[in-house]
């Protein structure tokens, strides 16, 4: 925006107030509208939804055209026969009736007439109706989806939502998913691990035995999980907190809080979840709210508290590699450099205006009110308090009250206490009763000098853009670096000794996908100074380091190196411990500098051309010669039941591919933990920007794998490659080791841009997993579209953030996980559930009951209305072709409305042909939806066989019977039309796996009402149809033996085949539901046995002569300057040797060593310091992966076990 004296203001994203935002804390606003219509990023990106029809539907399609095709057919078939059949008349014959002007219509028109006819009269041929009944069916299958308990998340009151209705059997048809990992495999509650500063790692080891420890839940009395008002406090002593009650003392936990009994309260909460009135804040669990400091850290962290307080504008601060400055630095920076808001229980932020200022001398008047409070409170003994205690504010110490123990401190939260300065918590709840005894003659300077009780200030909430921020805060919170208040000018830190500095925001240069990093350019209360405070990705501040060599100091050039090498080393062990990395670090900038690149910053926030690269170019001026203050390690653990739903979903047939924008290192590692990979998987990681570099190391692992894999044929597909859950069979995968795949996000830009598509596919194809990193949203979508274009596979997509939106919109089916990163996800997918581990009956119980119902009953509808329209064909040769029918025309409407209409319904809803714990306990049960064994071209070609040899026998037994009869028309059609409909039904009978009360009731509902239905119609119609009338047929039908015979012998003859075919398949099949058939019809201990025997005998065995692996914990290895090493030559037949390579100076071993195809192969050019590695040579995962792992991710290098390597690295 220009003003009028020429000057320019320009307006970004951060300007601009989007639909639905909230204003808060903010006085006044001038704005201006804006208008963009269709060039705004909403517009651009609301293409609308893509519409997904499931592979049901579109089979479904196809086979309405050979229906239609088969009705042309006879439609034909009847035209002729009309034409030849009138030809054979020598005169007119009497029914010709000829028009107005005597003139008959020619036989070949009269043919085309009986054209028309025919399709009038055969178009039920076209199950139109059965469109109806599928929606009918997935409506209640829905129904029963959303019913589901074992889908119901209790913790955050969330049930499965079903947001697409015509994919629901696509859930049983899932040959690849593609998920991603940061709060879809893991929790997305970013846990503050580990840090390291100035190179001396802390690695807070109480913290990690807290993290370690499993939630507690208290199974005592109910009563104490209804109370929602008051807190109940807790006894500042030494030693557990407890509470006092009638009945005795109760361990106080963390997730418990005293509350006033409420009447009807209708639904109980998850005991594990921290009960609160108001409404929650993101990333604020106590889990990631409390921090153990580290005993030594903490320490120095007192010590950088009273030396920032020394500081003046004219006392000049340490060097830049004083431990001392950069602790307090490290600390000012998590506190500062983020986005994080902060906001209290009872009054809004406000911008701090006074200048920083230290501890107060005298008494304010919040104080006396305070005092006045707490005597008033002496009174009762019994009271309780609600509120947490003030934070240190005041400044005052506690002399006489003791602080808790460490047990204490890890059973207290951080949003509703503070830390104490001598490394304890201070307690969350108050008793007021042992304070008072304590002391009952404390004087009123020590009542003062104590904390307020909780009445002083409310707490603090932080409220984050993402959880790492959030983190980040309550990690420098808990060494009482407390981030006060932030405003977009002002942030107000508050110091352990209770101290504020309140810092000028003078710019902040925001995170983005692209730089990687945050900046805060704030200036220093104290000092006076411009200092920016920078946090990052590691591979990128690193390299925004200052160069050492231009140090003029020897021996701080010295310390300098020394502490980024051992950083670096702090930070690969973080990665290999599956932790989040983020560097810290600060420069300090003139005043001069500062002004001159403000100055350039606002040209460029008012360019309108090339304004978003010039900005970054700016960005790259101001965050360059950094200080390297530490970095931090950051914990995302597994989701429950992650491993298993995955073991499960492998089993099933399922291959799961993780598109993860996270480190290559934390990204395998937490695939060791979820056991996406295993540690005797052979693993090719592949990291190059090269084309030709990619292609030939393709080829190269290509030809390696092929050796001990045959060549894999496609199936029954056209196009594509067979799942490799079909093929090798089970006995020959233990002999042959399982391959996994690590790819990042540069190679894949060089597989999409060099054409590399084809055999990168054909790689993945003998992969057991794959695993994409520092992935964008837009190579996510394009890996999903690549897989299920060129495979022709069912692809499912499972995210939880809006980085995941084009990744779910791409697969046939999207899963959004209702997480703590918004909603985007959620509405963009076809089913929303709240965890993971919710995907696995998700698929095996509920997709399976869907595909199984859902195709059997379309089958059914093709039979049946075959089955009866052939009826009518047949007739045709006995009536010269003339399309009349020997069945009434309202019992052919009632037949598909009301007679045969509801069976099909109750059996694609209701019918299970496989329990549900059958299904979950043998996942492989899957992979008869993924192989379409229910619905596909041959079963409905048989099927239309067998509809017309039914039809054939229900047609000619009477026939034949009534042949030289005297009945009249309709007489001969009433036995036809019961005979089809008893065949119809008894067909219906024989498909159900599942008998209920309400399966009996509607099979012979149907059967009842049709005779109902006829007997009322006969003797109602005297003159319906004139003049073949039906009055009194069915009446003199049941009043005939005959009839009661024919009815009788023409079901059983026309279903004997059928009848015959599953016997023997029950009997003698072989097929895995045949089996699971039989196994589900035994007596519950029974079941069990078979189905243990059953899994132990699909477990493979161990390979002979398998050593198992041993703990021992692998250096990291360098990018750069990685020895190439060719292995030795061995015959392909020898199965496993180990062979010693050497890595600058250090051995790594591995196992299943082959030969190498390419190792002379001189197209892997490779460019300087590049790094291409096929297999885990970087050992970058170490953690503990036992047989017998938690379900919780903790990550660990005490019985670390190394990793098995693959045979080519270049």
């Amino acid at each position: 925006m220009e003003h009028p004296d020429q000057t320019r203001t320009g307006f970004g994203s951060e300007s601009l107030l989007l639909r639905g935002c909230t204003i808060r804390n903010t006085e006044v606003a001038v704005g201006i509208v804006i208008y963009a219509g269709h060039e705004t990023k909403a517009m651009l990106n609301n293409s609308g939804p893509r519409y997904k029809r499931s592979k049901i539907e579109r089979r479904m399609n196809i086979n309405i055209f050979f229906c239609i095709g088969l009705l042309f057919l006879m439609c034909l078939i009847g035209a002729i026969g009309h034409g030849l059949w009138n030809g054979t008349f020598r005169e007119h014959p009497p029914f010709d009736v000829p028009d107005a002007d005597g003139s008959f219509v020619p036989l070949a028109l009269g043919g085309f007439y009986m054209f028309l006819t025919m399709i009038i009269l055969l178009q039920v041929l076209i199950p139109v109706s059965l469109y109806v009944s599928i929606e009918l069916v997935k409506l209640g299958q829905v129904w029963f989806l959303h019913n589901d308990l074992d889908l119901y998340d209790e913790e955050t009151d969330l049930a499965i939502q079903c947001r697409a209705l015509n994919i629901t059997e696509d859930l049983g048809q899932i040959q690849y998913i593609f998920s991603d990992k940061t709060g879809t495999l893991t929790e997305n509650k970013m846990v503050f691990r580990r840090c390291t500063i100035m190179g001396s790692e802390y690695s807070h080891q109480e913290n990690a035995k807290r993290l370690e420890t499993p939630k507690e839940l208290d199974s005592d009395n109910e009563e104490w999980t209804q109370y929602r008002c008051l807190t109940v406090p807790a006894r500042w002593a030494h030693g557990p907190a407890t509470m006092r009650s009638q009945r005795g003392a109760q361990p106080l936990r963390r997730c418990h809080s005293a509350r006033v009994p409420i009447q009807g309260h209708s639904r109980q909460r998850s005991m594990g979840r921290c009960e609160s009135s108001l409404s929650p804040v993101a990333f604020s669990s106590s889990i990631e709210k409390d921090v153990t400091p580290d005993k030594n850290l903490l320490s120095k962290v007192q010590d950088a508290a009273l030396w920032l307080e020394t500081l003046s504008d004219t006392t000049p601060a340490k060097s830049s590699v004083s431990t001392t400055s950069s602790i307090a630095d490290f600390f000012l920076a998590l506190t500062i450099c983020n986005s994080v808001m902060v906001s209290t229980t009872t009054e809004p932020r406000q911008r701090v205006t006074e200048p920083p200022s230290t501890k107060a001398l005298g008494l304010s008047l919040e104080k006396i009110q305070q005092l006045f409070q707490r005597l008033k409170l002496s009174s009762l003994s019994q009271s309780f308090s609600s509120t947490a205690p003030s934070d240190a504010d005041l400044g005052e110490s506690l002399p006489n009250i003791p602080v808790s123990d460490s047990d204490e401190r890890d059973d207290t939260s951080v949003c509703s206490g503070d830390y104490s300065t001598d490394g304890g918590y201070r307690s969350s709840t108050w008793d007021q009763g042992d304070i008072l005894r304590s002391g009952s003659a404390t004087s009123l300077e020590e009542v003062l000098e104590a904390p307020a009780l909780g009445l002083a200030s409310p707490e603090l909430c932080y409220e984050a853009e993402s959880p790492d921020e959030a983190a980040l805060v309550h990690a420098a919170h808990a060494y009482s670096f407390t981030l006060v208040s932030r405003t977009p000018e002002q942030v107000t830190v508050r110091l352990p000794q209770g101290t504020c500095l309140t810092f000028d925001v003078l710019c902040t240069l925001g995170f983005d996908s692209i730089r990687k990093r945050m900046s805060v350019v704030v200036r220093h209360p104290l000092t006076r100074e411009i200092v920016v405070y920078t946090k990052g990705a590691d591979s990128v501040i690193m390299d925004l380091l200052e160069d050492p060599a231009c140090m003029t100091d020897t021996d701080v050039e010295k310390k300098v190196r020394k502490i980024r090498a051992r950083t670096q080393k702090h930070l690969d062990l973080y990665a290999r411990d599956g932790l989040r990395t983020l560097c810290i670090a600060k420069k300090v900038v003139s005043e001069e500098d500062f002004r001159r690149w403000a100055s350039i910053r606002c040209e460029a926030e008012a360019s309108l051309d090339n304004r978003d690269e010039l900005l970054m170019k700016v960005a790259e001026h101001l965050e360059n010669q950094l200080t390297l203050l530490g970095a931090t390690g950051i914990e995302d653990r597994l989701q429950e039941g992650v491993p298993d739903t995955i073991a499960a979903l492998r089993e099933a047939g399922i291959q799961l591919w993780v598109l993860t924008g996270d480190k290559q290192e934390t990204a395998v590692n937490i695939a060791y933990s979820c056991r996406l990979l295993d540690q005797t998987d052979t693993v090719y990681s592949i990291n190059t920007e090269s084309q030709e570099t990619c292609e030939s190391i393709l080829n190269c692992a290509l030809e390696e794998v092929k050796q001990f894999h045959e060549v894999r044929k496609p199936d029954h597909k056209l196009f594509g490659f067979r799942l490799p859950s079909q093929t090798p069979p089970p006995t020959s995968g233990a002999a042959v080791p399982d391959i996994g795949l690590v790819i990042d996000g540069k190679t894949l830009n060089a597989i999409f841009q060099g054409k590399l598509e084809e055999k990168f596919l054909e790689l993945t194809q003998y992969c057991r997993s794959v695993l994409c990193c520092r992935s964008t949203p837009l190579q996510k979508s394009m890996v999903v579209k690549l897989v299920r274009d060129k495979l022709s596979v069912m692809t499912l997509s499972i995210g939880d953030g809006a980085n995941d939106v084009s990744m779910i919109q791409a697969a046939d089916i999207g899963i959004g996980i209702s997480g703590q990163e918004g909603m985007q996800a959620v509405m963009s997918s076809d089913f929303a559930i709240s965890h993971f581990r919710h995907l696995k009956k998700l698929l095996l119980v509920h997709g399976h009951w869907c595909y199984s119902r859902l195709a059997r009953m379309v089958v059914y509808y093709f039979y049946k209305n075959v089955c009866y329209v052939n009826l009518l064909f047949w007739y045709q040769f006995f009536c010269g072709f003339s399309g009349s029918t020997m069945i009434d025309y309202w019992q052919m409407i009632f037949f598909n409305l009301f007679f045969t209409s509801l069976p099909p319904l109750v059996f694609g809803i209701l019918d299970k042909d496989i329990s549900a714990e059958t299904l979950l306990a043998l996942p492989e049960l899957y992979k008869r939806g993924q192989n379409s064994e229910c619905y596909n071209m041959f079963t409905f070609w048989i099927s239309m066989m067998d509809a017309f040899y039914q039809s054939l026998i229900c047609f000619f037994i009477p026939y034949l019977t009534y042949k030289d009869s005297d009945i009249d028309v309709f007489t001969f059609g009433t036995p036809i039309n019961t005979i089809s409909l008893a065949t119809i039904l008894l067909h219906q009978a024989m498909e159900m796996k599942t008998w209920t009360i309400i399966h009996g009731l509607v099979l012979i509902g149907s059967f009842l009402l049709y005779f109902v239905v006829s007997l009322v119609y006969n003797a109602a119609c005297v003159t319906c149809n004139s003049p073949t009338n039906p009055y009194w047929v069915m009446e003199g039908q049941l009043a005939d033996p005959t009839f009661y015979l024919v009815c009788f012998l023409t079901p059983v003859v026309a279903l004997l085949p059928r009848y015959f075919i599953l016997s023997l398949q029950g009997t003698y099949g072989k097929s895995l539901i045949s089996k699971a058939q039989k196994i589900d019809r035994l007596p519950m201990d029974k079941r069990d046995l078979k189905i243990q025997s059953w899994r132990s005998r699909q477990r493979p065995a161990p390979v002979p002569g398998e050593a198992q692996p041993t703990h021992h914990p692998e250096p990291p290895v360098s990018e750069q300057g990685f020895r190439a090493s060719t292995p030795k030559s061995s015959r392909p037949s020898k199965r496993k040797y180990k062979e010693n390579w050497v890595v600058h100076g250090e051995r790594c071993s591995r196992d299943h060593m082959r030969d190498d195809p390419c190792s002379g192969d001189s197209s892997a050019k490779l460019s300087s310091g590049e790094h291409l590695l096929l297999g885990p040579g970087r050992t970058m995962a170490s953690g503990v992966y036992s047989s017998g792992q938690t379900d919780a991710y903790r990550p660990s290098n005490r019985g670390s076990h190394r990793r098995s390597q693959s045979s080519l690295t270049i």
